[in-house]
């Protein structure tokens, strides 16, 4: 069946930096678009970003561009998300997810505070 399992999350201070990883499998990975998603403590979910089947194109949330760069590795069955210059308003539960039906893990906590 589809999986997709979330890693890499964490608690870092302010500008600091983390990587996410999104395992895939149970589906044709290399054709599917793929998105993170995330939801702030109290919040609904919302949309970071999203990649293409093959890597070539990639789109983020406005607040989130030019600190935050999703890539996939489709060898691998891998999807991920570099976040750099982290933000305390970046806390929240991160899914990686299918763009195509919403299909989402069970995502990893990135908490940001000083």
């Amino acid at each position: 069946q589809v999986q997709l399992v979330e890693s890499g999350g964490g608690s870092v201070q302010p500008g600091g930096s983390l990587r996410l990883s999104c395992a895939a499998s149970g589906f044709t990975f290399k054709d599917t678009y793929m998105n993170w998603v995330r939801q702030p403590p109290g919040e609904g979910i919302s949309w970071v970003s999203r990649i293409n089947a093959d890597g070539s194109r990639t789109y983020y949330k406005d607040s989130v561009k030019g600190r935050f760069t999703i890539s996939r590795d489709n060898a691998k069955n891998m999807l991920y998300l570099q976040m750099n210059d982290l933000k305390p308003e970046d806390t929240g539960l991160y899914y990686c997810a299918r763009t195509d039906n919403g299909i989402r893990g069970r995502g990893t906590q990135v908490t940001v505070s000083s």
